[in-house]
């Protein structure tokens, strides 16, 4: 039963997705966000790369944000589709016991785990670590969260575990405190969110 739901949602998916052009977003300053050096790492990457540390050692050969293709929204639409639709929202405390963990859902996750998998799923279907990187956010309560900053030469993208839509970084209501490094997977730099 659950399979052949998932089935139809991807079916649904490729269907909307076939309809939907490219987003048309330009280069700007605006779409991309603007960073400030290096930055503290999370706590629960810090504990991720100590069992995943192959995923975070990876140096980018280049750092240039990968060119947005109608085929590779479609990847983004539908992984993120799958994703949100496949894992049941649980915080790090009700489903282990414990405040934060950072690890690949098979069922259940938190905002972290959303993150991981799609990135996980996205580079398995060729995308670039340097591409597709842990972001942390406020909230506009003031609550950390975590998503999926996607670059592209249109914009930075956000893939959401609360949203569906996936939009351009500075057409969310987010506040951006860091995110990994293109450059490096263990690094974090700091953004410098100026939107008012």
């Amino acid at each position: 039963m659950i399979k052949r739901t998932i089935q139809t949602l991807l079916l649904s998916t490729t269907l909307l997705v076939t309809s939907v052009v490219t987003p048309t977003a330009q280069a700007s300053g605006t779409n991309h966000m603007q960073l400030a050096g290096l930055t503290s790492q999370p706590i629960g990457h810090y504990e991720y790369c100590k069992k995943y540390s192959s995923d975070c050692r990876i140096k980018a050969k280049s750092s240039d944000a990968v060119k947005l293709t109608r085929e590779r929204w479609h990847d983004l639409v539908e992984v993120n589709a799958f994703s949100n639709f496949k894992i049941k929202p649980v915080t790090d405390l009700e489903g282990f016991g414990v405040e934060e963990l950072w690890i690949y859902p098979s069922s259940i996750g938190d905002c972290e785990d959303y993150v991981l998998m799609k990135r996980h799923m996205l580079m398995q279907r060729g995308w670039p670590a340097s591409s597709l990187l842990i972001t942390v956010v406020l909230l506009p309560n003031g609550d950390g969260h975590a998503v999926l900053t996607v670059r592209t030469d249109k914009a930075d993208y956000v893939l959401d575990n609360l949203k569906e839509d996936i939009k351009p970084w500075n057409e969310t209501e987010y506040t951006y405190l860091k995110r990994q490094s293109a450059k490096y997977s263990g690094h974090w730099t700091k953004i410098v969110d100026r939107r008012s």
